[in-house]
């Protein structure tokens, strides 16, 4: 699953990496090191502009929510639950089908968080004698230091009870496509700790390599069969994981200390 990542690039460096034609200065996020549900998160889409002659998709940036509410949706009050979905049912879910076909995006990331209970903590768990487990977070993180480009929908929400011209009439919101985690050794692997990713958890979020981006983002491309051809998982090796304080569990905490790796897990959570 992915329910926390980091996000530390600015909006001129994300521009440069996904080739985007337009992004507005008032819509820019600070750097989050730990970006939680229904934060604002940026996307990278492909849409025509409003009030312009030409109908082409435009390369943009954008700032959604992360936590996609349907359009048919009552409430809003759902999104919060709705931040993954599953690449293997994607495209036939009530939820994420249309989305799917007509509204993908790119979630940039720095990488992802992930919480494993310690070997030792299993143990006392399996005994019955500690009931809620200390977990060891873990960094998920390209190793060579590019951008993590997470495969996301998109989806737009009118709240009938706010006026046509009020700003928060309209939500656009966004959720994460997850696949079955690499079973194949690391890239990068800790000497004490889990050496593939399904060690850590059974899903992660769906990396997209460059070479698929443009063909993801083309709103043009709306065949379900076509479309499932892109979730297939990134080449095996391309990632780094490594411990990281438990500090980064309060969604309060943010900085770029919580991404400093450790040395060994901290005492208790030991892989």
């Amino acid at each position: 699953m992915c329910g926390r990542y980091a996000a530390s690039r600015g909006p001129e460096d994300l521009a440069g990496i996904f080739e985007v034609e337009k992004w507005e200065p008032e819509e820019t996020l600070e750097p989050d090191y730990n970006v939680a549900p229904t934060k604002e998160v940026y996307a990278v889409l492909d849409r025509s502009l409003k009030d312009v002659d030409d109908p082409r998709p435009v390369r943009q940036l954008r700032k959604l929510k992360w936590g996609l509410v349907p359009s048919w949706s009552k409430t809003p009050e759902g999104g919060a639950r709705m931040i993954n979905a599953r690449a293997e049912t994607v495209h036939e879910k009530p939820s994420y089908r249309r989305a799917f076909a007509a509204r993908r995006c790119i979630l940039p990331a720095d990488g992802y968080y992930e919480w494993v209970t310690g070997r030792q903590e299993r143990d006392l768990e399996v005994e019955g004698k500690k009931k809620r487990p200390r977990k060891q977070p873990y960094f998920v993180t390209p190793a060579d230091g590019s951008v993590f480009a997470m495969a996301g929908l998109y989806e737009f929400w009118r709240d009938k009870t706010l006026p046509d011209d009020h700003p928060q009439a309209w939500w656009v919101t966004c959720s994460v496509i997850t696949t079955e985690a690499e079973n194949t050794p690391l890239a990068v692997a800790p000497a004490d700790g889990p050496h593939a990713l399904s060690d850590i958890h059974p899903r992660m979020p769906l990396m997209l390599t460059a070479d698929r981006w443009d063909a993801w983002l083309d709103p043009a491309r709306t065949d379900a069969d076509d479309l499932r051809e892109l979730l297939a998982p990134p080449p095996a090796g391309l990632m780094r994981a490594y411990p990281v304080s438990t500090a980064v569990s309060n969604v309060s905490n943010n900085g770029p200390e919580l991404l400093k790796e450790l040395e060994a897990p901290e005492e208790g959570t030991l892989f």
